[in-house]
């Protein structure tokens, strides 16, 4: 496997294991304990790695059940890694200001991930959700 391939499979396992699966073994062992989320700002979140555990531990999981992660595509180039994807689940809590009813949810989003070392070292987002 080569560099790229490798890179687009770190973040394939990120969002398998962590974001859909909630693992923190596999959050502790892919990012970076200089890790800067870059979009965090937009969201009320530290900019380090605690502010994307957090989101994804105490909102996405917090608010929905059986989460979901569709890798629609993915581009590498150097170090970079760029993913298009949706996040889906039953929102059963309130997340992001819209009160959970049960309801199928998506967030579809557009990650830029920079790799150092086999691990998240900056990460940018855009993200819409219905």
């Amino acid at each position: 496997m080569n560099q790229l391939e490798q890179n687009k499979a770190i973040v394939l396992r990120f969002n398998q294991e962590f974001i859909e699966k909630g693992d923190l073994q596999a959050f502790e062992a892919l990012v970076a304990p200089d890790f800067i989320n870059h979009t965090a700002a937009n969201l009320g979140l530290p900019g380090g790695r605690e502010g994307v555990r957090d989101f994804i531990v105490n909102v996405l999981h917090a608010a929905m059940t059986d989460i979901k992660v569709d890798i629609h595509e993915q581009i590498a180039e150097g170090d970079t890694v760029v993913t298009r994807k949706t996040i889906s689940g039953t929102q059963t809590g309130d997340m992001m200001g819209r009160p959970g009813k049960g309801q199928l949810t998506q967030l579809h989003i557009i990650d830029i991930v920079k790799i150092k070392n086999g691990q998240y070292s900056d990460h940018w987002a855009q993200r819409s959700v219905e």
